[in-house]
């Protein structure tokens, strides 16, 4: 298995085929099925919120990649006359600028959310559920609502306008949505109250469910407080169907959100301390953070994520992918997957090899990770 790996590995740096995971389950018996919001996706790579998902044309690109999911840029709510309450993260992005961090990679801009209309974004969530019916991609749309003071009420006309006009965009079935507490949320003095951050976490959900029919992520921050804290608040946000942890370091001194390994350490450290059958009623988890390669998703699984959200590695220098041919996403997951020496099918040889993972009618199962994690030890 080894062998034909480097050989597909080789191989594969010309082109990958789109169909990748039907391909993995054949030659090597994996089974790279995976879960995010409820959905059932091929495998378990999808693309986080940001830049690189505010445009139909990426959309078509990550499609034909093979990519399981897509998360679009975040949108900041509005009530019925085109107020936004959060209007400071409603501004344009400067480039973006990829730089090393350590022993990783990181891409700072000072930007937020989404800066063009409303009506262009529900455009793009049209666009968005077409290719989740055709089967070719799952996109979910990404919002940031008003969050009040510990003293003040929610505006919920904010919460009702928006949220009927995404749904409605979206059409039947339910709205798949994933409410962003953004990294530059973390650096705002806003957020600078844990009792204010927990009551955003447990009351948000109740209040966007309350205008449609939505099945809803949580991004969690990562809060300027201490790990128990940051477990504090995935509690706090149970009432959503996922969580997505966690979202980006921010850097005080700069004024910017930042990656790299010091993420991925402190995301993997707090994921530690939690596992579903310590805390009932944590749902499905989805990991972000640093991840560049297959070992990185593995760590995460470990942790009881069923799925990785990845923004950084479809956006470093063309040197650092092996593949010399496709988009970048396709030389991402190529990297990902097949590397022989970090990839993902590599990893779970690795940890057949170490009788971490067993075969269930012949096959190693990426979703049985999580499962572990989520058992009582």
């Amino acid at each position: 298995m080894r062998a034909r790996l480097a050989t597909d590995f080789d191989r594969f740096q010309r082109e990958l085929p789109r169909d990748f995971p039907a391909h993995v389950r054949e030659v090597y018996g994996i089974d790279l099925t995976a879960h995010y919001l409820g959905e059932t996706i091929p495998h378990p790579i999808g693309k986080g919120s940001g830049q690189l998902s505010l445009n139909e044309g990426q959309l078509e690109v990550d499609a034909d990649a093979g990519l399981a999911f897509a998360v679009l840029k975040t949108v900041i709510g509005q009530d019925a006359t085109g107020r936004q309450s959060m209007a400071a993260w409603a501004i344009h992005e400067t480039k973006m600028k990829v730089e090393r961090r350590g022993e990783g990679w990181t891409v700072s801009w000072k930007g937020r959310g989404w800066d063009r209309s409303f009506d262009e974004y529900l455009a793009l969530v049209r666009a968005g559920s077409d290719f989740t019916r055709s089967g070719r991609l799952l996109v979910v749309p990404s919002v940031k609502y008003h969050l009040p003071r510990l003293d003040e009420p929610f505006n919920d006309a904010e919460y009702a306008f928006t949220t009927r006009a995404l749904a409605g965009a979206w059409g039947e079935p339910l709205l798949l949505l994933e409410k962003d507490f953004s990294p530059t949320l973390a650096g705002d003095p806003l957020a600078g109250e844990q009792a204010q951050i927990l009551r955003w976490l447990h009351e948000v959900p109740t209040r966007i469910r309350a205008q449609a029919a939505v099945r809803l992520a949580v991004k969690v921050m990562n809060a300027r407080f201490d790990d128990a804290f940051q477990v504090e608040m995935l509690r706090a946000a149970a009432g959503a169907d996922a969580l997505v942890v966690f979202n980006r370091l921010f850097d005080v001194e700069r004024g910017v959100a930042y990656g790299g390994p010091e993420l991925m350490e402190r995301n993997l450290r707090v994921l530690d301390q939690l596992t579903r059958g310590e805390s009932p009623g944590i749902p499905e988890l989805s990991g972000t953070g640093a991840i560049s390669s297959g070992r990185g998703i593995l760590e995460y699984a470990r942790r009881g994520c069923e799925s990785v959200q990845v923004h950084t590695f479809f956006q470093v220098p063309l040197a650092q992918y092996a593949a010399t041919h496709g988009s970048r996403t396709q030389r991402a997951l190529h990297q990902l997957v097949f590397d022989p020496a970090d990839g993902l099918i590599a990893g779970m040889l690795e940890l057949e090899t170490q009788g971490v993972l067993e075969r269930r009618g012949g096959e190693l199962r990426f979703l049985d990770l999580a499962a572990d994690a989520h058992r009582p030890r």
